[in-house]
């Protein structure tokens, strides 16, 4: 497998297409990460069931969030996508979110040439109301069994907050 974080930049954030590798597939309760030292996927545990994803989950590479991971990245697609595969994807939003008192963003995202809705998704605005809740309420519980309480979405934020915080993730990719 090749070092994404070699052969892939953030993409263009300042047109909202950015480039965005698979990890989790939407609907798996595999904990799926990127290993920036060994360059590769790597399955970092199997959490309950109940807690599978909502939507597939990735990263932008060349960035770090404050948590020094790459910038996660919640992509929406009608299918679950494959792990180790990279997209170029358009920017509708930022769940704002804080992870253990370190904040944890998470960039959300949408496949850039989607034929099947006609590129209908632009904002988080045109994203079902109850996947919203639903993506909501997995972030504020998926740790429940472990440390409860430990996690907050503390709101949405809209494209321009994206790309503040995609900007900001490159500056720390830049300066390590």
């Amino acid at each position: 497998m090749a070092d994404f974080n070699q052969i892939l930049n953030a993409g263009d954030v300042e047109n909202g297409l950015i480039n965005v590798v698979v990890e989790i597939p939407a609907g798996s309760n595999h904990k799926i990460e990127w290993d920036r030292k060994l360059g590769t996927m790597k399955l970092d545990r199997v959490e309950p069931i109940i807690f599978a994803k909502p939507t597939n989950y990735g990263f932008i590479p060349q960035t770090l969030d404050e948590d020094g991971d790459e910038l996660d990245a919640l992509i929406i697609t009608d299918q679950p996508l494959s792990t180790g595969i990279f997209l170029q994807a358009r920017i509708i939003g930022v769940m704002k979110f804080v992870d253990d008192g370190e904040v944890d963003d998470k960039v959300v995202v949408v496949p850039a040439d989607d034929r099947n809705n006609s590129n209908a998704i632009q904002t988080l605005a045109d994203l079902p109301p109850q996947l919203i809740k639903q993506i909501e309420f997995h972030f504020n519980h998926y740790k429940d069994l472990k440390k409860s309480g430990t996690t907050k979405v503390t709101h949405w934020g809209n494209i321009d907050e994206a790309k503040n915080v995609i900007r900001e993730s490159q500056h720390r990719w830049q300066q390590q």
